[in-house]
């Protein structure tokens, strides 16, 4: 059995800018200017693990060739990238490729995201302090309200400003210059962007859910750099519950090496890794416990379905978001649960996993959906 072990976790140091010089050839340090600043322990970790280049990126094979591409192209033709819209389920790599896309540039990174940019004047404070080729970074811009979002089209499309100065009838416009700089919105629900916000986005990505390989090369990697000795059979067993996401797969992996720590020698064998793994009552597909509820939920109380998501998300005491962005995709994926007009089905894949006997007409409404 082969275990996989590196020394010496490297560390990430990030320095507050708000002025920035124009960026040098050769691949200057970034810089980083967080708009928010709330991360938890977990995030942290996160930054430590998140890959730094194109190079060390994995999975995302489509995404990740023509993104070369794009930046390639403006490197040779010594221009800003053009704004970058990457859309798809949370925790597959979005805000790692923002950050990716400026240090393969050697700029500068400001990052905020649509709940936090609430009115005209935070916008502008972060456009009129961006210098050349800096990357503006949106997290979850289908967030963005709808005053915020009509004074980003200018921005974006023309690199101007349109400001208001004063108040009440001595108030009177101005139109101020902005750099050429690149946006990377990230969002879950690409649907809730408005045509013209997504229109001026000149390249646009889908990330999909990593296939267990790429997930295993993920967690081998982030176990080198946390310095856990860990089993490949442990590996493999992290990656097959990890939900096809990288970043429950690092976060099991930290929860792994814990309970290493505590209960065992520090080793993570994959006896250690399946003990800790079912304490956290993930199971052996990737399912947690509020999947199972929400999958026993439509099969118990609804009959198999269809069920609305409002009446779901009221059974379940849990926020239609939670469900629509969180649970619902994967769960979707693997075959479990059929979103129809008329509302939410478990098929009998999921009646099968969770020991339940489907009913009759299962197989006929499956074959309908």
């Amino acid at each position: 059995m082969r275990a996989l072990r590196c020394s010496g976790a490297p560390r990430i140091w990030t320095t507050c800018a708000p002025n920035l010089s124009p960026p040098r050839r050769g691949r200057p340090p970034v810089t980083e200017e967080k708009v928010l600043d709330t991360k938890s322990d977990d995030e942290q970790y996160d930054l430590t693990l998140r890959p730094r280049l194109l190079s060390e990126y994995v999975g995302q094979e489509q995404v990740r060739g023509n993104l070369s591409i794009l930046l390639e192209a403006a490197r040779r033709r010594d221009e800003p990238v053009e704004h970058v819209l990457l859309c798809g389920p949370p925790g597959l790599g979005k805000t790692t490729l923002a950050h990716i896309i400026a240090n393969e540039l050697g700029v500068a990174i400001k990052v905020s995201s649509g709940p936090a940019i609430d009115h005209q004047g935070a916008l502008g404070s972060i456009l009129l302090n961006l210098t050349t080729r800096d990357v503006f970074f949106i997290d979850e811009i289908h967030r963005l309200n709808t005053v915020v979002e009509e004074s980003l089209y200018p921005a974006l499309e023309d690199f101007r400003f349109d400001a208001v100065l004063g108040k009440g009838v001595g108030a009177s416009a101005a139109t101020l210059p902005l750099p050429h700089f690149t946006c990377v919105g990230a969002t879950t629900r690409q649907g809730l962007l408005s045509g013209p916000l997504r229109d001026r986005f000149g390249a646009v990505y889908r990330l999909d859910f990593y296939t267990k390989p790429e997930l295993e090369k993920i967690v081998a990697r982030s176990a080198r750099i946390l310095d856990i000795e860990i089993h490949a059979d442990a590996v493999s067993e992290i990656a097959r519950r990890a939900r096809g996401t990288p970043r429950i797969a690092n976060r099991l992996l930290r929860r792994v090496r814990d309970y290493a720590q505590v209960r065992s020698d520090g080793r993570a064998t994959v006896d250690v890794t399946r003990h800790a793994l079912n304490m956290l009552e993930v199971d052996e597909i990737g399912l947690e416990p509020l999947d199972r509820q929400l999958l026993e939920t439509v099969i118990l109380k609804f009959k198999g379905g269809p069920v609305g998501l409002d009446t779901l998300a009221t059974s379940l005491s849990e926020e239609t978001e939670t469900i629509e962005d969180v649970h619902e995709p994967f769960l979707i994926q693997i075959g479990f649960l059929a979103r129809t007009a008329r509302g939410r089905v478990a098929t009998e894949l999921a009646y099968r996993h969770l020991g339940i006997t489907p009913p009759a007409s299962s197989s006929e409404q499956t074959r309908l959906l």
